[in-house]
């Protein structure tokens, strides 16, 4: 059917719900319409006359752009997944498809570009593969699965909360999550390391000082609590304060006030509290070593993040997150791992957790700027010693260490997926997580 004569190309472009932009051929923006605003978060006004580049900050802004090789070759691009970084440094995947623009005569004059906001698509995919997500966590194991399935519900309750787990699991990524969808998400969110100082220190970060509180207390100074109000404050290494400060945190918790250091004069606080320790807090308090009236004060709900040695399926999607984040901040164009690297990073014991798995690809990082991360490119110790240049001749294997190298090269082959590994070995779940857990002999 026809479109009437009297309708202008552009009105049509901005009814499309897809975004549509056009540049010259110095890839200035002439035409932007609303869409392309409400998707990238930059309005028509600010888009046009300024570089594409400046705009979509995508994954082929590098040198290889896909509008410029649709003008440079005259052809065109159709439904190509890449992702933008919108202002707000959130990035977006988007698919494109573009072509060059012509004018009357037919001589190329530009590009014309169409994009659509393909968010809801990838976490289909993501939930249709195992992947469960929210906020900036990721994850394919049941035990973190179900914490995040609850984690809406205990940030909106505004309860106080008590992550436990080793260093390195991710407790303060979980604390600001329980703060983005909490009810004070308008608010700070304030981190305190309560064993990074000697008690009368802390106890001035905490509550604050007055002046002529303690030596050097020359003016008065608002403690983290009175800078939390209207947000959340983190404790982290809770597990550290001594008996006095757990006195008064009790009675923050219980009463919602406090003094600060050197004063007589009463404060409240709205502050709500997520606290975090890699310590057994229930060991200490059976000992005397942490109250027990706070440990329970604290753990109206708790969360436990299991190490990352007893969810080996995460550590694919989680080298994959960590790629995709850190060619960002590096501006680098890593596509992934080779196997022979999988392999090593999925045999190791992580005693750091995910933490020590974001250091190694950072440390990948230095020495790969493009492809693929190969095991050359990985920290030494992740090498096993048979590995070294000119190591002796080893005793043969165990039949323990072959089924453990076995599950594992299953589990590399199969991106971490436990199931379909099973299947490819012929045990059960339990089985391989046995064998798993045993590890080789040393």
């Amino acid at each position: 059917m026809a479109l009437p004569r009297d309708i202008p190309c552009e009105s049509i472009m901005e009814s499309l719900a897809d975004g549509v932009f056009t540049v010259d051929t110095a890839f200035t923006i002439t035409f932007f319409n609303r869409a392309a605003g409400a998707i990238t978060g930059i309005s028509p006004v600010e888009a046009l006359g300024r570089k594409c580049w400046e705009v979509f900050h995508s994954s082929l802004c590098d040198g290889a752009c896909a509008l410029g090789e649709c003008i440079k070759k005259d052809t065109t691009l159709l439904n190509q997944s890449i992702f933008i970084v919108r202002p707000d440094g959130n990035k977006m995947p988007i698919s494109i498809s573009a072509a060059p623009l012509r004018d009357a005569a037919g001589r190329i004059v530009g590009g014309v570009e169409t994009f659509r906001d393909i968010s809801d698509l990838k976490r289909l995919r993501k939930e249709l593969e195992g992947v469960c997500t929210l906020e900036d966590i990721v994850t394919k194991n049941k035990t973190l699965a179900r914490s995040l399935d609850i984690l809406p519900r205990i940030a909106e309750s505004g309860s106080t909360v008590l992550l436990l787990g080793e260093s390195g699991t991710g407790k303060e990524l979980f604390a600001r999550a329980l703060h983005t969808l909490s009810p004070q998400k308008n608010g700070p969110f304030i981190a305190v390391n309560c064993g990074a100082l000697p008690g009368e220190l802390l106890e001035s970060e905490l509550f604050g000082h007055v002046r002529g509180a303690f030596t050097d207390a020359k003016t008065d100074r608002k403690g983290r609590f009175a800078v939390a109000q209207d947000g959340t404050l983190f404790l982290d290494e809770v597990g550290e304060l001594p008996l006095p400060l757990q006195v008064k945190l009790l009675r923050v918790l219980q009463e919602r006030t406090y003094e600060p250091l050197g004063s007589d004069k009463t404060l409240t606080t709205n502050a709500r509290i997520v606290a975090a320790t890699n310590r057994d807090l229930e060991a200490m308090a059976a000992t005397g070593a942490f109250r027990r009236d706070l440990f329970y004060r604290l753990g109206v709900a708790r969360i436990v993040l299991p190490p990352l040695r007893e969810r080996p399926e995460d550590i694919p999607l989680l080298v994959d997150t960590f790629i995709e984040r850190l060619n960002l901040l590096k501006d680098k164009a890593v596509t992934g791992t080779t196997d022979a690297a999988m392999r090593l990073l999925l045999r190791h014991d992580y005693p750091g957790n995910v933490r020590e798995l974001q250091n190694i690809l950072e440390y990948a990082f230095i020495l790969c700027s493009f492809g693929r991360i190969g095991a050359d490119h990985l920290p030494d110790y992740l090498h096993p010693q048979s590995e070294a240049p000119h190591a002796p001749a080893s005793a043969p294997a165990s039949m323990r260490t072959i089924k453990y190298r076995a599950a594992l090269a299953a589990l590399t082959r199969h991106g971490g997926k436990r199931m379909e590994t099973c299947r490819e070995l012929g045990v059960t779940k339990d089985t391989l997580r046995r064998i798993l857990a045993q590890g080789p002999d040393t």
